[in-house]
């Protein structure tokens, strides 16, 4: 009962794996329009197939006339169900035999001529009609590969069956010879044709596969003559085709072009400053129907060639592009937003962009920002300023701290002359000719103090509370006319803008004067050298007048 079992189980997945393989073979013949030709090695070993294939089908025939008459004497419900399926396999396999038999016999692959079914009209169906020549077109370049790859996994998937069948043949014939009882015999004895039956049948599927195989490899020793000939041909055909319809785009493109250059010649606001709104709608209209009428002609050409592989791909691509613009259209109505200046971002307007303020001097596909203090501009894609807000600014708002040359002190106390500045890095010069190196972002928060606009010295200078009654009055003004006259001495006068001397405060030790010096911003690089002179010049004063300059004192009141 377990060999009996055993040789169903076996029997089932042969079956199985046959007809699964037969109907990959009919849903690619289906799919594919090229028909395979099958050209055998020679007149004999068709002969012997076709004989060997016919024999497979006499023991078909017995078998079904055994398992109808089997099923017209059986009176269980159950074994009439398994008979019923035992004899659709059996008509399976007799309907593949005869396919394979006229296959064979007339060397062409017959399923091309089968009549194809009505269908009913399906707008889904018949608008990827439209592109199915430039898909088939894809598949035939690989069809062969494809061909040749499914032939080889068919020869590994029946050169693994024959032993499985041989096997079970060889352990019906063993059984057969031991058993001593007639009735088990006599039934093992009535499955030997049967699976001689499939042995027979694999090995002519076997045989079929290698002889389609070696007919794939021996029109592949032709493969350089052929490829050399199809080169030839594409460029005489679709080449030639291709090259036309390139020249046709580019001179739709170039006559739209000049014709857009001369109208726009005759739209008031052409030569303006800023492009008025009726200006942008005309660009944008124009960018659009250059885009629609290169399309147009593309196809245009391929149609009038009756070329329908190229036709079918432009159609793809057009496809391909409608549903790339469904899912981008809210992006590409930001940007028409933004091309027609109608906006979050506007030209003529200021912008902060990487931390620098910039100046919008026009939005296109590459829109172009400037800053005038920094003398740099950027060309940037429009999809820079997607997430960007603009605002109107007043002519006197700064644009960066300092320009080029300029003296600056930042608060770390460094100071020196900006050398070079852009929105990334910022260079100075210190006096000396060191160069020190920032990020504009960190050069930027050490509050740059810019001295080549002008600038203020302020020096705290302290007398001896002996002159307090002078403090106020005469020793200021003293001292003022004496800076004075040395400002002038050592040259400094042309750049002095204001000097004062003043009272500044009573101190602990010493009642303090305040020297303020206001100076162009040519002496920039002078800063340190004024402040020390000053200080100078105010120790100078005290010696030609006898003012005794103080130091910190400590002041002990004793009791009496």
């Amino acid at each position: 009962m377990k060999t009996r079992n055993l040789i169903i189980v076996l029997s089932m997945v042969f079956i199985f794996g046959a007809l699964g393989v037969s109907g990959a073979q009919e849903k690619t013949a289906n799919i594919e329009t090229s028909a395979i030709i099958v050209e055998p090695a020679g007149q004999d070993a068709a002969i012997k197939m076709l004989s060997s294939i016919l024999e497979l089908k006499k023991n078909l025939n017995s078998r079904i006339t055994e398992k109808k008459a089997l099923l017209a004497k059986s009176t269980s419900e159950t074994q009439k169900t398994n008979l019923l399926a035992e004899l659709k396999k059996l008509d399976k396999a007799m309907a593949s035999a005869n396919v394979d038999f006229e296959q064979i016999a007339t060397g062409v692959e017959i399923r091309l001529f089968a009549e194809k079914k009505s269908e009913q009209f399906d707008w889904k169906r018949e608008l990827l009609s439209l592109a199915e020549p430039g898909i088939l077109e894809l598949k035939r370049l690989t069809v062969d590969a494809r061909h040749k790859t499914k032939l080889k996994d068919e020869f590994s998937f029946y050169q693994g069956l024959v032993p499985v069948a041989q096997k079970a043949n060889e352990h019906l014939v063993a059984l057969a010879s031991k058993t001593e009882d007639p009735g088990l015999k006599a039934d093992i004895e009535r499955l030997m044709p049967e699976w001689n039956s499939v042995e027979n049948q694999i090995k002519n599927k076997l045989d079929l596969v290698e002889m389609q195989l070696a007919e794939i490899e021996r029109q592949e020793s032709s493969l350089l003559e052929s490829s050399q000939a199809s080169v030839k041909n594409f460029f005489r055909t679709r080449g030639l085709f291709l090259f036309i319809a390139m020249v046709a785009c580019i001179g739709v493109v170039l006559l739209l072009r000049v014709s857009y250059l001369f109208l726009m010649r005759f739209v008031p606001g052409y030569n303006a400053r800023y492009r008025p709104f009726h200006i942008r709608v005309f660009e944008l209209l124009y960018r659009g129907l250059t885009f629609f009428f290169s399309l147009f002609v593309l196809i245009l050409v391929f149609y009038l060639f009756e070329d329908w592989v190229l036709l079918s791909l432009a159609i793809i691509f057009l496809m391909g592009v409608g549903w790339g613009a469904k899912n981008a259209l809210p992006r590409f109505w930001h940007q028409s937003r933004l091309i027609l200046n109608i906006g979050a971002v506007r030209e003529g307007e200021r912008i902060f962009y990487q931390g620098v303020p910039w100046l919008v001097k026009k939005i296109n596909l590459f829109s172009t920002l400037e800053n005038p203090s920094l003398g740099v501009s950027l060309r940037l894609p429009i999809e820079a300023l997607m997430d960007k807000s603009s605002r109107p600014f007043h002519k006197r708002e700064p644009w960066f701290p300092c320009r080029r040359n300029d003296w600056v002190i930042l608060a770390d106390g460094t100071r020196g002359c900006v050398t070079s500045l852009s929105h990334e890095m910022v260079e100075l010069v210190q006096r000396g000719g060191a160069q020190k190196v920032y990020q504009t972002g960190d050069f930027l928060a050490q509050s740059p103090l810019n001295l080549s606009v002008n600038f203020r010295l302020k020096i705290l200078f302290g007398i001896s509370y002996a002159l307090q009654a002078q403090s106020t009055h005469g020793v200021p003004d003293i001292l003022e006319t004496h800076i004075q006259e040395q400002i002038r001495r050592e040259g400094y006068e042309d750049s002095l803008l204001n000097l004062r001397v003043e009272f500044a405060q009573a101190g602990a030790s010493s009642l303090d004067v305040v020297v303020i010096a206001d100076f162009k911003g040519d002496m920039a690089p002078l800063y340190m050298r004024l402040s020390r002179a000053i200080q100078r010049w105010c120790v100078d004063a005290c010696t030609q007048n006898n003012w005794e300059i103080p130091f910190p004192q400590l002041t002990i009141h004793r009791e009496s």
